[in-house]
């Protein structure tokens, strides 16, 4: 098996693998807690050291999935890198959003359900326009000043969202959010290959990318227009309406078949030219799949192996099949 290639997190000195695993949509709730523990352990034993979570993914219980996979297979906590993110923590009017008071009481709920002393990585999951963005800045910094997280992030936040805090954190002397993580994959391209082109130099900024394989669309496994069951996009009813009932849904489906087609052709699976194909952009620091089974672990490590194999010709021709490469592009490796 290919080596795991690990990459600098934006400007910082933090060393993640290209593909990571993320418990959203899969763990603490729709995979059996067994099956769930061993597809961590396999991703820990096949070199990903990056462990992606968030406080809500199932109510909580992804990360206490985590904490019993911590405890029970005993790593070294210098080896592994582990993020939460911080929005939705419940119902009540102060469970969620970026207010200090939430982003504090968060973060600490989500260490105690982890079992850690600190996460690495903490992200603010969406923007929140009802919290000045200095109370944002400063209350991410408070928690990287406790030492209970290393360095802080945005998820789905717009360019100009993530300019405004390092703005504020550069006019208070504090942290600007290292790193973003937004969807990108063959269909989603705009904001990663567009929107933050400023952001790689100006920042530094770092991308851990979520959804690679479009929630699962990029694996075949729809390919036949038929929903199998226990798939992703009978998990999560909005999930299932953007990518399978919608008119974008279905065309994104025929191209899957189509890149199907250059990936056997190759000696490859679909999903294996999808990873290698995201985590070729340079300014991707790691990809994050979700996976239900072990073998599925196994089976998206090959992406590895298919990243050489993306020529220019290569390259050339799966655009064709996407047809929406966007004006400006990032460079790709």
């Amino acid at each position: 098996m290919t080596p795991m290639i690990y990459r600098h997190l934006g400007n910082s000195g933090l060393k993640v693998s290209v593909l990571s695993i993320g418990g959203w949509l899969t763990f603490g709730g729709h995979t059996e807690k067994e099956t769930a523990l061993e597809c961590l352990k396999a991703a820990y034993d096949n070199g990903i050291n990056f462990f992606d979570n968030a406080e809500e993914y199932s109510d909580g219980n992804s990360e206490l999935l985590y904490g019993e996979a911590f405890r029970r297979f005993g790593w070294d906590r210098t080896t592994f890198v582990v993020s939460t993110k911080i929005f939705w923590g419940g119902k009540g009017v102060n469970q969620r959003g970026l207010s200090r008071k939430h982003i504090v009481e968060g973060t600490n709920a989500s260490l105690k359900r982890l079992g850690l002393d600190y996460v690495d990585l903490i992200y603010a999951h969406r923007p929140d326009d009802c919290t000045p963005m200095e109370e944002v800045v400063r209350a991410f910094n408070w928690v990287i000043s406790q030492g209970k997280a290393f360095y802080w992030g945005t998820s789905e936040w717009s360019a100009e969202e993530i300019a405004d805090a390092h703005r504020v954190a550069e006019k208070l002397g504090l942290i600007g959010p290292l790193m973003e993580q937004p969807e990108y994959n063959m269909f989603k391209r705009h904001r990663v290959e567009v929107e933050y082109q400023n952001l790689y130099q100006k920042y530094g900024l770092g991308l851990t990318v979520y959804s690679p394989l479009a929630c699962g669309v990029l694996t075949g496994k729809y390919n036949d227009l038929i929903l199998p069951q226990g798939s992703r996009l009978t998990l999560d009813d909005e999930v299932k309406e953007e990518r399978w009932l919608s008119q974008e849904g279905q065309a994104n489906i025929l191209k899957a078949r189509k890149l199907q087609e250059i990936a056997l052709r190759l000696g490859v699976q679909v999903s294996h030219l999808a990873l290698a194909w995201c985590i070729s952009n340079a300014n991707v620091s790691t990809a994050i799949f979700g996976a239900s089974k072990v073998s599925q672990v196994h089976d998206n490590l090959k992406a590895l192996e298919a990243l050489p194999l993306l020529t220019a010709e290569v390259v050339a021709e799966i655009e064709d099949v996407l047809g929406n490469k966007p004006k400006s592009l990032t460079s790709f490796r």
